[in-house]
């Protein structure tokens, strides 16, 4: 009895020594936390960093390069990052590093003190979206233990009709050290790219990549298998998420660049074909769509009274674009809460509503403060409404020009540059990045329960198509200059 006594001691002895040296890196443990783990922050797209500052100081700024990739049949010259561009944030032994994809091929794991870039690893081409960090918790070393899913465009060197186009990748946090690659396989959309942040839930992965499919995988590199010749990750559902309908209205414009939104048991992605999806984590399919028509490029933020805030571009449908508010709960006909038309006017390739994302002050609220919506149209104007409200007695047209909705009470808006970029606010502060430099604004209510809009700061001459993230009083922002910016206080 005493000797399997000992015997049982030494083997709980090994096996806690063993986890405790396999997640070990140079001979110390890695304290880590996630903070920011996605576009717009988290599974339901609504924190954007704990404290905004009131100025806009350089702290430091960084080159972040630039690559040679394709735009509207000619080669082009990008410099540093855009859309959707937004860091992902990780605290590492007590201090802050940034992830970030760039122009110049390359994925960065950078200091966030001091602005210097820790490691990088090259891709295909260039970067546009934000990645998704999360905890392997399946993993047997630390290399493994915390991945980054980045996507990138198809390969500049790659033919768009090649069998494998690895445009989607795990890369290790610690290490910068490739952990697999995904093929996005050729279907009736014209992009093999991957713009949209996967979401993750327990340990399985969701994307729905560029070629139209919605992917649901097994983001553990020990779980790879064998596909089209290729170690790729474990597969565990692919759906289409377009019909031959939408090939008949869009042609090959079938893109899904949308990050998925959790709310209640589902995953809501919008699609470039005008659906929204809603797939039920219990029963493993689509059991919910809603059809808008026009163009959906952005991610949409869920509400803490379970509704969606959809923006909406003006393209293939009549009527405007803007923001919708829909309760996924209610009947079809019901679903629509509100909406809020902008302006139409041609802007580069676009005609009106919005590229970029809404976003909502709700994870930062506590008490009987409003509920604010925030958003920027391609015309500039930025736009703050109180989601939860409605406009007594006034209707408005939806995008297909003949249906009539509700609108929200609009709480203030101001004239700014032209953007494609998301504006961030937190708290009482909202940041907007435009083509022409970034804004740092303070909501303020007045005497009389009116809001203003208070211009604390500003920079001015730079092109921003990416979306910011604050922490500690700091902004981080890619800009298409070329460069990375800290600014703050």
């Amino acid at each position: 009895m005493k000797n399997k006594s000992f015997f049982l001691i030494l083997l709980i002895l090994n096996l806690f020594l063993n986890t405790t040296i396999s997640f070990s890196q140079n001979g110390q443990c890695a304290d880590i936390e996630i903070l920011i783990s996605s576009f717009l922050g988290n599974q339901t797209r609504n924190f954007y960093g704990n404290e905004a500052p009131e100025k806009l100081n350089t702290i430091w700024e960084l080159y972040l390069g630039e690559g040679i990739s394709p735009a509207y049949g000619q080669e082009k010259v990008w410099k540093g990052a855009g859309w959707t561009g937004q860091p992902l944030l990780v605290k590492e032994n007590g201090e802050l590093f940034l992830i970030l994809g760039a122009f110049d091929y390359n994925l960065k794991k950078i200091d966030a003190k001091t602005g210097e870039i820790v490691w990088q690893y090259k891709f295909d081409d260039i970067i546009k979206g934000t990645g998704t960090i999360l905890e392997n918790k399946n993993a047997e070393n630390l290399e493994e233990r915390y991945i980054i899913l980045q996507g990138s465009r198809f390969g500049y060197w790659n033919d768009i009709n090649d069998k494998y186009i690895p445009s989607f990748r795990a890369i290790s946090y610690i290490t910068g050290k490739e952990l697999w690659r995904l093929n996005v396989k050729k279907t009736d959309s014209y992009s093999r790219d991957v713009d949209g942040s996967a979401i993750i839930v327990n340990d399985t992965a969701y994307l729905a990549l560029e070629n139209g499919i919605f992917t649901v995988f097994n983001p553990n590199p020990k779980k790879q298998k064998m596909l089209d010749g290729k170690l790729q990750p474990e597969i565990f559902q692919e759906i289409k998420y377009y019909t031959d309908e939408d090939i008949q209205l869009h042609g090959n414009d079938l893109v899904s660049e949308s990050s998925p939104t959790l709310l209640n048991n589902r995953i809501y992605t919008l699609s470039g074909t005008g659906r929204i999806y809603g797939y039920n984590l219990k029963t493993k399919q689509n059991d919910w769509e809603f059809y808008i028509g026009t163009d959906l490029n952005g991610s949409a933020p869920a509400t803490d009274d379970n509704c969606l805030l959809i923006p909406v571009e003006k393209q293939y449908m009549a009527g405007n674009g803007g923001v919708m508010k829909i309760n996924p709960s209610k009947p079809e006909n019901e679903r629509v809460v509100w909406f809020y038309p902008t302006p139409n006017k041609k802007w580069y390739h676009w005609d009106g509503g919005i590229i970029g994302s809404v976003t909502c002050n709700d994870f930062y609220i506590s008490g009987n403060e409003k509920h604010f919506a925030v958003f920027i149209d391609i015309t500039g104007e930025l736009t703050i409404v109180d989601h939860k409200s409605i406009e007594k007695s006034k209707m408005v047209l939806g995008p297909d020009s003949i249906t009539k909705y509700p609108t929200p009470i609009l709480i203030a808006k101001t004239k700014i540059p032209g953007t494609i970029s998301t504006p961030i606010i937190v708290k009482d502060i909202i940041i907007a990045t435009t083509d022409s430099g970034i804004y740092l604004y303070q909501l303020k209510q007045n005497k009389d329960n009116s809001y203003s809009l208070i211009l604390l700061d500003k920079v001015d001459n730079l092109e921003i198509d990416a979306t910011p993230i604050v922490w500690d009083k700091r902004v981080y922002i890619a800009s298409r200059n070329g460069y990375i910016y800290c600014f703050g206080e």
